[in-house]
């Protein structure tokens, strides 16, 4: 019996996280700024999401537009900031600029994290050598995921690339768990599924009235019953 795939939701406020969770969300990825493809939201935020709900929340630690880590000794005191406010999960990622891992960035930060569980985000599908990437984090405390399209346009480009790379799951830098996401489709999952992929990230996909609406219910509660319906 295969095992209840996790979905993750992006939530912007406690109105998200609260439909979210209500179409059957397992967990949540916190940002503000959309428009900046997400960014570190407030700690209130992040208090008032933790209170509206009681599933994980993994927040993100993404300072400004683009994949550089920016002020890296800024995004260290956020990150403790949130740490303090009990955040307990994180999402983050950063290159440099020759797109290969930005080693010191990703280590800074996680060196506060207590080895709290954290997903390295999309910053992947833009890397120069994504296999390279992936063996420079190999063992890093609390790195348990990578959020992937396989592709930077997509996971309509980038399936071949996600297949492949779930093939080497167990393998030094492919130990950790692939959670598909960025122009994901629910024609996708059955084709991700068979390949073992068993987490899935949606945004835009729970707001079918753009990201000036809130979640919705009954599309985050479609993504369940297909993802369970595999």
């Amino acid at each position: 019996m295969s095992t209840r795939a996790v979905l993750e939701v992006i939530a912007l406020d406690a109105e998200d996280a609260v439909a979210a969770q209500a179409g059957g969300a397992d967990r949540l990825e916190l940002v503000t700024d959309m428009a900046a493809d997400g960014l570190t939201p407030s700690v209130e935020t992040f208090v008032a999401i933790r209170a509206a709900v009681g599933i994980p929340l993994r927040v993100m630690l993404r300072l400004a537009d683009g994949f550089a880590a920016g002020d890296v000794g800024r995004l260290v005191e956020v990150a403790g900031r949130m740490r303090e406010a009990g955040a307990e999960e994180f999402v983050l990622g950063f290159l440099d600029a020759h797109g290969g891992v930005d080693l010191d960035a990703v280590e800074r930060v996680v060196g506060v994290l207590d080895g709290c569980r954290w997903t390295f985000h999309r910053a992947i599908d833009r890397a120069a050598d994504r296999d390279a990437l992936r063996k420079a984090l190999d063992g890093l405390p609390g790195l348990d995921t990578y959020l992937t399209a396989g592709a930077a346009d997509g996971v309509d480009e980038g399936l071949p690339v996600l297949l492949a790379e779930a093939a080497r799951g167990g393998e030094p830098g492919y130990e950790q768990r692939i959670l598909a996401g960025g122009g994901l489709r629910l024609d996708h999952v059955p084709t991700l599924r068979a390949a073992g992929i068993d987490a899935f990230h949606i945004g835009g996909a729970a707001r079918p009235g753009g990201w000036a609406r809130p979640v919705s219910v009954q599309s985050v509660a479609e993504w369940r019953s297909a993802l369970d319906g595999v």
